[in-house]
């Protein structure tokens, strides 16, 4: 059998693929192809399949190195910030944080003082007193003060030791007339460290600050201490919503006849 080998040289040309890449136009050259013809009883057709397939794949190749190229000049893709946790949900300014001793709240760690009178109707007693408060002289009263919080002491002689009934029958029409929106008056009888005590518990305004104008509803307790003709009565008061059940407990048990 004769077989002629024919070598052909398909001709030399070259093949632009244009890729759009954004707004810019890449051309890549495709490399020309050598086909090979083998006439040995191979069909012409499947020769020429092959010789296609192979320039189907260098054109795919050139087609991923033009977009890796592209991809790499582009820069690595920037991400959005999160959204500031200072936000809500709904975008608007969260409030801000709760304080840690709200209006009107004595603060834990109050250290406290012994108050001894050195004057007025009667001088035989102690009691404790928030250190750093303003004292003032008020007619008959020694009164304390901070902020929205006062301490008031009050000694007055008395031949008879107070009641709940007398406090119900005498004290409250009294303050019912002093105290502004006085309201919920409620007396009983307690026990502290200098004995049996009545208590008589209720609430009105506060004074109109002077520099804002602002008036504080209050929650007021009233303790009446008596022995041997004297009546000392020890009055604590600060806004209805503080918390302040442990400073005015310290300060109540700590009044002590001398």
């Amino acid at each position: 059998m004769v077989r002629r080998l024919g070598r052909v040289r398909g001709m030399r040309s070259t093949l632009c693929h244009r890729l759009t890449l954004g707004e810019q136009a890449v051309d890549q050259p495709i490399p020309s192809v050598d086909v090979m013809i083998v006439r040995s009883g191979a069909p012409w057709r499947a020769v020429a399949m092959a010789a296609h397939a192979r320039t189907c794949e260098v054109v795919a190749l050139a087609l991923i190195a033009v977009v890796t190229v592209g991809c790499a000049g582009s820069g690595p893709t920037r991400t959005a910030p999160p959204a500031s946790s200072a936000r809500g949900g709904n975008g608007q300014p969260a409030p801000a944080p709760t304080e840690s001793n709200p209006p009107g709240d004595i603060p834990d760690n109050q250290v406290y003082v012994v108050y001894r009178p050195t004057g007025g109707a009667f001088t035989g007693f102690t009691v404790k007193v928030p250190e750093g408060w303003a004292r003032s002289e008020q007619g008959s009263s020694t009164v304390f003060t901070d902020k929205l919080n006062t301490v008031r002491i009050t000694a007055v002689t008395s031949s008879t030791a107070p009641t709940t009934g007398s406090v119900t029958n005498t004290v409250i029409p009294q303050l019912r007339s002093q105290v502004p929106r006085f309201a919920a008056p409620k007396v009983s009888e307690v026990t502290r460290h200098a004995g049996p005590v009545v208590l008589l518990t209720y609430q009105g305004d506060s004074a109109k600050d002077p520099v804002t104008g602002k008036v504080v509803r209050d929650a007021f307790e009233r303790y009446a201490f008596y022995r041997s003709g004297h009546e000392v009565d020890l009055t604590l008061s600060g806004p209805v919503n503080a918390d302040n059940v442990d400073p005015w407990r310290i300060v109540s048990d700590s009044f002590a006849w001398r």
